[in-house]
């Protein structure tokens, strides 16, 4: 644990959930615990550094991630403007110390504030942010990229139609997020590629985390009858388009209307790769699932209650799957998550979580103005609640704690009165407009063609 007082700590703490206005007069005041942050600040490895605490060093990743250019010196700057704010001397304006902070923060308990804080808020979520009393989880895979350096390579090798020194070194992820809030509620990564790197292998480590009675939407990739079985066991339910190798019948099993039916699925005779035998052997010999068409689309569904889940309602709610491509997308290309900046395997999986816990944040921040303004937060801008965050952070260090009721009434303000319109997918041409710089690609690895121009 690093060499600081309690007194400091508990001031630390206080004015860091004071900078993700996380208040006790609001709702969802305690998505990110004093206990997480306990956590973080007593596995944080020993340190006699008095600026770059672990909770500034967090606060100022935080922001780097959030920031618009993402550079250590923004960070850095950061710190700078909130001491000076509050009357201490001025830091360094060089990034070492805080570059050395950030290796000893601990990316276990990073990974578990991304999970407490995001589960927190799905299953905080108000009643009328869900369908029909259900919780809702989205699920998908991504993929990012880091800088080529030896040590990234060795964890998370680029694809292997690559040559050396060509490609980035590329990992996956897999995520849950809730439909309701947009938190991601757990994750998974791993390589690209190999044994135990799939979709449904990084998936197996978050299953647990589907609570009774969620729902979970997924595309067909998901529809297996592992996976299936595994989300009746615990007493979840799954809604999933069918998989393109599982031909319908609706002839037969249990007919419950035009093309809707219950049927019997037997147990495949090969496990997943990423089960155990046992767990495998675990599972009942059979399962009973709902199919249904609808516009010819056909789904599977552990929704056997045809009266009060309609095959019209489950194919709408369906339709929101595709919400979670939208979320990636707001990580990896609003907060330039795309492309990691870490140089090593460890700092990449910190910058990620970080990366998740500020998303986490965000998402945090806009569920307090829904349930203040009685909106949806699917509805609210997440881009202009980043912006709105960004410029809010160091207007509250100064101010007094009536100042701050204020000042915090006012940015839930702001960031309820710019909502989205209600998005549906509509089909896009996959092609751009604008045309990519006619730069050709390279066919050696950089060091080498500067060598050629300069020979």
């Amino acid at each position: 644990m690093p060499h600081i007082t309690k007194k400091t700590v508990l001031h630390q703490i206080r004015q860091f959930k004071n900078s993700i206005f996380q208040f006790s007069h609001l709702p969802f005041s305690d998505i990110l615990s004093t206990d997480a942050l306990d956590l973080i600040i007593e596995h944080s490895e020993s340190s006699r550094d008095r600026i770059f605490t672990p909770l500034v060093t967090l606060k100022a990743f935080i922001f780097q991630v959030l920031s618009t250019d993402g550079s250590c010196r923004q960070a850095v700057n950061h710190v700078l403007s909130e001491r000076l704010y509050e009357g201490k001397l001025a830091n360094s304006i060089q990034t070492g110390a805080y570059c050395k902070a950030r290796q000893k923060l601990p990316q276990k308990q990073l990974k578990q504030a991304v999970e407490s804080s995001g589960q927190a808020l799905h299953q905080q979520a108000h009643k009328s942010w869900l369908w029909k009393g259900h919780n809702t989880l989205l699920t998908d895979g991504t993929t990012v990229l880091m800088p080529d350096t030896q040590e990234n390579q060795i964890d998370y090798p680029q694809q292997s139609n690559q040559k050396p020194g060509l490609g980035f070194p590329i990992a996956r992820i897999v995520g849950l997020i809730s439909l309701s809030v947009g938190s991601v509620a757990s994750y998974a990564m791993g390589a690209y590629q190999g044994k135990g790197s799939g979709e449904t292998s990084l998936f197996s480590q978050v299953i647990g985390v589907i609570a009774e009675n969620d729902i979970l939407l997924a595309d067909r990739y998901y529809c297996t009858w592992a996976i299936i079985a595994l989300i009746m066991q615990q007493n979840s339910h799954i809604l999933v388009q069918n998989h393109a190798q599982r031909k319908p019948d609706f002839r037969r099993g249990k007919k419950l209307g035009a093309k809707d039916h219950l049927i019997e699925w037997e147990k495949t005779k090969r496990k997943p790769g990423w089960m155990t035998q046992s767990d495998y052997d675990a599972l009942p010999n059979k399962i009973v699932f709902r199919e249904f068409s609808v516009k010819g689309r056909v789904y599977v569904t552990t929704l056997i209650d045809a009266k009060k889940y309609h095959k019209q309602e489950l194919a709408e709610l369906y339709t929101q799957r595709w919400i979670v491509e939208l979320d990636f997308r707001s990580l990896k290309t609003h907060m330039k998550m795309e492309m990691l900046r870490c140089k090593s395997p460890d700092m990449v999986r910190k910058e990620i979580a970080v990366y998740l816990l500020a998303y986490n944040l965000i998402r945090a921040s806009i569920a307090r103005a829904a349930k203040v303004k009685k909106q949806i937060p699917r509805k609210i801008s997440f881009m202009t609640t980043v912006q709105i965050f960004n410029e809010g952070i160091l207007s509250l260090i100064v101010l007094s704690e009536k100042g701050l009721k204020y000042a915090i009434d006012g940015l839930l303000n702001a960031i309820a009165s710019i909502p989205i319109g209600q998005q549906k997918r509509k089909p896009e041409p996959r092609a751009v407009k604008r045309r990519p710089k006619s730069y050709p690609l390279l066919k050696k690895p950089r060091n080498k063609a500067r060598e050629a121009i300069n020979s």
